[in-house]
């Protein structure tokens, strides 16, 4: 047996909100031990104590890297430590030795251990999650707003007629100042009109706020996106939004992703076999990143629309006998090739 200072093992963890259970294996997937950890700093530095207290750390499987792992995986970084997330969790142990916090920890060492089931965990640390809080926020907001428009949008369908008719044939920013302006009596709100106009003043003013909100976050998301992904931007179709999200995805280490192929896998654009006997075709991916995906999307409909040389090649796919949706997968791949390129050289 060696000793533990030669010893080379790797790490899982089962992460939560307050505790982290984190478990040890040697290289032949023998458990050395398991315990639990705060999810604090102090927990952290004793997490890793306990590690090395086993033998030299090679690695580290982490769940849910992006959430409860977050602090985790930049503290393992900082200390030089790999770290792997573990995309899913491993069903046939599931089904022969159920699901416990020690259990799942093991499984993410056994998954760091064999390769299996992991990727290689974003970085967290530079300007690139600077960005993707933001943009998160930025998306937030504008499901915010056209839940409140259209929830304004129904009040007034079924509004009384006499406040109806005063609004109906507004623009909508006309009707969003024009409701915001409203000095209603609100001690006559059990009166559905008075009630209604108080309503409506409430939800304008909620749009008008979240406009502004949105505004004073593309005011930091644009130069971020000029500062991190230029060439992005000068490619046919992308905008600052389609930019910003295949920053966000490929993270602050895009040398994460191996190939032009891993990369097309990880946005939803690869082909999938779907051939039967003699009818040999391949469909859409319905996995990987979805927001990427809807990305590849707009960017593949505005080439289709202002590209001579996209619509060439649609010309000519057509008169093949393809469809729109098997040329819109051939052109979402090509994108997403070139998009790989200009991340990886920037």
């Amino acid at each position: 047996m060696l000793k533990a200072d030669t010893r080379t093992v790797i790490g899982g963890v089962d992460t939560h909100q307050d505790l982290h259970a984190a478990a040890v294996v040697d290289d032949n997937g023998t458990v050395l031990g398991s315990d639990s950890f705060s999810t604090t700093r102090a927990g952290y530095r004793a997490m890793l104590r306990w590690f090395r207290s086993y033998g030299d750390v090679i690695r580290v499987g982490v769940e849910s890297t992006g959430s409860y792992g977050a602090g985790l995986t930049r503290h393992l970084a900082l200390a030089g430590i790999p770290v792997l997330e573990v995309t899913g969790p491993d069903r046939s142990m599931r089904r022969a030795k159920g699901k416990d916090d020690e259990i799942d920890a093991i499984a993410a060492a056994q998954a760091a251990r064999t390769g299996q089931r992991v990727q290689v965990a974003k970085d967290r640390s530079g300007a690139v999650e600077a960005l993707r809080v933001l943009r998160t926020t930025r998306k937030t907001a504008i499901k915010c707003r056209r839940a409140t428009l259209q929830q304004l949008h129904n009040t007034i369908v079924a509004s009384p007629d006499e406040l109806r008719d005063q609004v109906r044939n507004l623009t909508r920013m006309q009707l969003l100042r024009t409701c915001a302006s409203w000095r209603p009596d609100t001690l006559g709100y059990r009166d559905p009109v008075v009630a209604t106009r108080i309503a409506l003043k409430s939800l304008a003013h909620r749009i008008l706020d979240l406009n502004d909100e949105v505004a004073d976050l593309d005011r930091l998301i644009d130069p971020l996106v000029e500062e991190l992904g230029a060439k992005l931007t000068q490619l046919v179709g992308v905008g600052t939004h389609s930019a910003g999200e295949f920053i966000v995805t490929a993270g602050d280490n895009p040398d994460r992703l191996r190939s032009e192929s891993s990369f097309a896998k990880l946005c939803g654009a690869c082909p999938i076999p779907a051939s039967s006997g003699k009818i040999q075709r391949h469909r859409l991916n319905r996995g990987g990143n979805r927001q990427a995906n809807s990305a590849l999307h707009i960017i593949v409909l505005s080439r289709m629309r202002i590209d001579p040389r996209t619509k060439k090649y649609v010309e000519r796919r057509l008169k093949e006998g393809r469809t729109k949706r098997e040329i819109m997968r051939c052109l979402k791949r090509y994108v997403a090739r070139e998009i790989y390129h200009v991340l990886v050289a920037t």
